[in-house]
């Protein structure tokens, strides 16, 4: 029998720099990389649903229920099989990206979030949840350039209340988040991510740690990021 798969994720808000540490931290590890919305062919028609700004409307119930279809296919197509397998993976943004942006953001009761998760997930939750955190100014500069999805044009007010949440869920439940700066080089920023990594959980079994901690023997991680 395998040994027990881990599930790591790293959480933030838009520009927070978490899209380049998910790569750089599944490198490192020699862990699968997924990332939420859109890992599976239903999670990309339901992220264009959700997050393209040409889509249609939709109400912010439906919001969330469309984020936890796209989580439910998720974990049963990519990282329920992975863990079962032994495997260690990093998803960038899981289930607190939910209670943060559709329950603090968009002010859906986070208790009745709390269990369409857990029933989309079948319960699975994260072995550790990394929050990369950075003031909201930092990250709407670094977006500056990019086209916002309709979750991003909501603005610096909507984005404040999503980056409280995360910093509300990490309060909660310190055993199981970090809070990392975000405003660190990233080169800094994913050796203290590898650091709690290994102190909190270990490290896979037969997987040396790495000399550099972006692993950029077989090519860096290039940009911030989201």
């Amino acid at each position: 029998m395998p040994p027990a798969g881990r599930l790591l994720v790293l959480e933030g808000i838009d520009g927070c720099g978490k899209s380049t540490q998910a790569r750089a931290l599944a490198a490192a590890l020699g862990a699968r990389l997924t990332h939420e919305p859109g890992a599976t062919d239903l999670g990309a028609a339901l992220r264009r649903l959700v997050l393209a700004p040409d889509a249609p409307p939709i109400s912010v119930r439906a919001e969330a229920l469309l984020m936890a279809a796209d989580r439910a296919e998720h974990v049963a197509l990519v990282i329920g099989p992975a863990l079962a397998a032994g495997e260690w993976v990093v998803s960038d943004r899981f289930s607190g990206s939910t209670l943060a942006y559709q329950g603090y953001g968009r002010g859906l009761d986070t208790t009745e979030l709390h269990q369409l998760v857990a029933w989309a997930t079948g319960g699975l939750t994260p072995d550790l949840s990394i929050l990369v955190d950075v003031p909201v100014a930092v990250a709407q500069e670094r977006l500056a350039e990019s086209a916002p999805d309709r979750l991003e044009r909501l603005g610096p007010e909507f984005a404040q209340r999503v980056r409280d949440g995360f910093v509300a869920l990490s309060a909660a439940d310190p055993a199981h988040w970090a809070v990392l700066d975000g405003t660190v080089d990233p080169v800094s920023l994913t050796a203290h991510i590898l650091e709690i990594v290994y102190e909190r959980i270990g490290e896979p079994r037969g997987r040396a740690r790495p000399v550099d901690p972006l692993g950029r023997g077989g090519g860096a991680a290039g940009g911030l990021g989201r």
